[in-house]
């Protein structure tokens, strides 16, 4: 049986462990439909965590119907690092939960994202075991992007209890056998 909230086996169900965090900064995720029933969508993890929060769906035949994005940026792997918070201060970050391959066709799919100011966070170099395979260097889960993004917005004591959760998340997969290798 697995959890039809976290989506982890019973056994290993990650609902105890998800964290109430109160973020400023609003979070949009907008997930590629394939992710949805995905146990492996850090997604997923990281809105159940952020009370800030929404996921919105695109694929499948559909776009996505994207909420106002007033004050919005957009983390995507464009332009230069952000090192300080910009100015202006996002109101809201969306972000594409998808592969990178996916994340790339959405972004050309959805006009209105190509009109944000891109918010691209500081490359990490430690390694990390991650729920799926890193298609390069640098590339990170959406839970990982959105916990440094909101480090750099809002503050540790939002991202680090996102970074922890993925953790658990992480050895919850490798207790069942669907850690990538």
């Amino acid at each position: 049986m697995t959890c039809p909230r976290c989506l982890y086996q019973q056994h290993v169900c990650l609902c105890s462990s998800i964290p109430a965090l109160a973020n400023a900064t609003r979070v949009v995720i907008v997930r590629h439909h394939l992710e949805r029933h995905r146990s492996s969508n850090s997604g997923r993890l990281a809105h159940l965590a952020l009370a800030n929060s929404e996921i919105v769906d695109h694929g499948g035949g559909e776009n996505a119907t994207l909420p106002t994005l007033d004050g919005a940026y957009l983390l995507y792997p464009l332009g230069e690092p952000a090192y300080t918070v910009p100015e202006p201060r996002p109101r809201t970050l969306v972000v594409l939960d998808a592969t990178w391959s996916q994340a790339r066709r959405m972004y050309r799919k959805l006009p209105a994202l190509r009109g944000l100011p891109i918010l691209r966070i500081p490359e990490d170099d430690r390694e990390v075991e991650r729920l799926r395979e890193a298609p390069g260097p640098g590339m990170v889960s959406t839970i990982e992007a959105i916990a440094r993004a909101l480090r750099l917005l809002d503050g540790d004591e939002i991202a680090a209890p996102l970074e922890a959760l993925y953790a658990r998340a992480v050895e919850h997969a490798r207790v069942t056998g669907r850690l990538a290798r």
